[in-house]
């Protein structure tokens, strides 16, 4: 983390070949299987896809060596600590700022729960003794100190290649500001097959069967706006510790808290599902855009201290 990057484009363009065109074919084998014969097959399908951009950085010629390695916990106590809770508690101030815009979209039923699975989850949740509140309040607890352990060694996979990998070229091409943003919209691009096969994150697989307004295009580009946000707070953090699990870990907590939002809202939308409550709408994803906005503002960062 503390050699200087020198741009590769021949590596960079065969990163990209790769990663999307794996990640592509992949979606599509994920989206028939989810479509049309268990969704639960096409989500661990898409759980596999995140190894793909570390299999896009070695087929690419570029080395795994440098990346930071070594978590230097004690050093970097503080951005594990940013990187492990940040998430659940943007993740709830985005939430609450939308609820508080649409209230009549907050529901304390717990039907969201049985959407879309054709069961009644609850009343199994019920019969094992468990209401809707505790199942809420247990569900919070995972996301907020398990998950993001569990999701740090699939995200591993991913930010091997955007963070440890991508990000660098495109700071050292076009700098700081320009590189990350670049980043952000290729990583929100990368997921565009899923958001138009199945719904991913504001259709019919997030519980929006009433679809939205310029489906999927909008979809989209709202996505790129989320993950140019995120992607800002992974290298930011990965800058400051020198480590690939911060930002791994950064990236499984946002994965874990990121779908609790949606448990609390009325099922089917419709075009305001593009605004929240999950963290990928335009205004649920304000607290992480404000400090994604701060650190760009910043310029360059100095790079992590040995």
């Amino acid at each position: 983390m503390t050699d200087k990057i020198e741009y590769n484009r021949k590596q960079v363009v065969k990163y990209l070949i790769w990663t999307f065109a794996l990640a592509y074919a992949i979606q599509f084998a994920a989206a028939y299987k989810w479509n049309n014969v268990d969704a639960s097959i096409g989500a661990l399908i898409v759980a596999a896809m995140m190894f793909v951009p570390t299999l896009g950085v070695l087929l690419a010629g570029g080395k795994l060596k440098g990346m930071g390695w070594n978590p230097r916990i004690r050093k970097n106590i503080g951005s594990f600590l940013i990187a492990w809770f940040m998430p659940i508690v943007f993740t709830a101030l985005g939430a609450a700022l939308y609820f508080l815009v649409f209230p009549r979209h907050l529901d304390l039923s717990g039907a969201a729960v049985s959407a879309g699975t054709g069961t009644d989850v609850l009343a199994q949740l019920e019969a094992q003794g468990l209401t809707f509140g505790l199942y809420l309040l247990i569900s919070v607890i995972e996301a907020a100190f398990f998950a993001p352990l569990l999701n740090m060694a699939l995200a591993l996979g991913e930010e091997i290649g955007w963070r440890g990998f991508l990000y660098p070229q495109l700071k050292a091409r076009f700098g700081s500001v320009t590189g990350r943003i670049l980043g952000g919209v290729i990583w929100g691009a990368w997921h565009w097959p899923l958001i138009w096969l199945i719904g991913y994150e504001y259709g019919a697989s997030a519980m929006n069967n009433a679809g939205y307004f310029g489906f999927p295009v909008t979809g989209m580009l709202v996505f790129c706006v989320s993950t140019v946000a995120w992607g800002i707070l992974h290298d930011r953090l990965y800058e400051r510790s020198g480590s690939i699990w911060v930002p791994s870990l950064l990236h499984g907590a946002i994965n874990a808290s990121g779908g609790l939002p949606l448990l609390l809202c009325l099922t089917d939308t419709g075009t305001v599902r593009l605004l929240g409550p999950a963290p990928n709408g335009l205004l649920a994803c304000l607290p992480f855009l404000v400090v994604a906005l701060s650190v760009l503002l910043r310029g360059k960062d100095a790079p992590a201290e040995e």
